[in-house]
């Protein structure tokens, strides 16, 4: 029942901070004025979020991928398929609607600095994910194997993205598992 009670808040402050941000642009409202719109205080507010970008980007605070991450990091597997099992395990965690991915898009049209920010956070997690396959045997150390397995998957996982919310395909595991397959292929002819 909590945690029904914590998803319901934040994703209703999620939709509402997009939908304020798409009516009025980002400067147009207060972290107040999106807290009386929700019944929320701002104290809940930030037990949730931890900027107002965050929360129309939907950047939970308690989000809590240690375990996904120590598995990863533990991984007996070939690296670019626990990667991707990483990056999609958590997908999983936020999943998306479509609706939300358009909500988003209208909100980066109106707000590109929003776009920008966004693409910052990717960068910063690109660098933890460097980090985390440095820890895992199978780099030993090796910071260029590490970074080039995180781009690569990078790079699959972007056009992934746009095709789930474009084509209304909902098995975005088999498609970043297709691009994978097919990146295989192009690399070792």
């Amino acid at each position: 029942m909590r945690e029904r009670r914590v998803a319901e808040t934040a994703q209703s402050l999620r939709a509402e901070a997009r939908r304020l941000t798409a009516e009025q642009g980002f400067s147009g409202f207060t972290i107040e004025e999106l807290c009386e719109h929700v019944g929320v205080s701002r104290r809940t507010f930030f037990n949730y979020y931890a900027s107002k970008e965050n929360a129309v980007l939907g950047i939970a605070v308690r989000t809590d991928t240690v375990e996904l991450d120590e598995a990863f990091v533990a991984g007996t597997g070939h690296l670019l398929d626990d990667l991707a099992e990483l990056l999609l395990a958590r997908w999983d965690l936020f999943a998306p609607t479509r609706a939300e991915g358009a909500e988003l898009g209208r909100v980066f049209d109106r707000e590109p600095r929003l776009f920008a920010h966004f693409v910052a956070l990717a960068a910063e997690s690109e660098r933890d994910d460097t980090a985390l396959a440095l820890r895992r045997p199978d780099c030993a150390g090796d910071a260029l194997r590490a970074a080039t397995a995180v781009h690569l998957l990078g790079a699959l996982l972007r056009p992934t993205v746009a095709q789930y919310f474009a084509d209304g395909d909902t098995d975005i595991h088999g498609l970043l598992r297709q691009r994978l397959t097919v990146a295989r292929d192009l690399l070792s002819s």
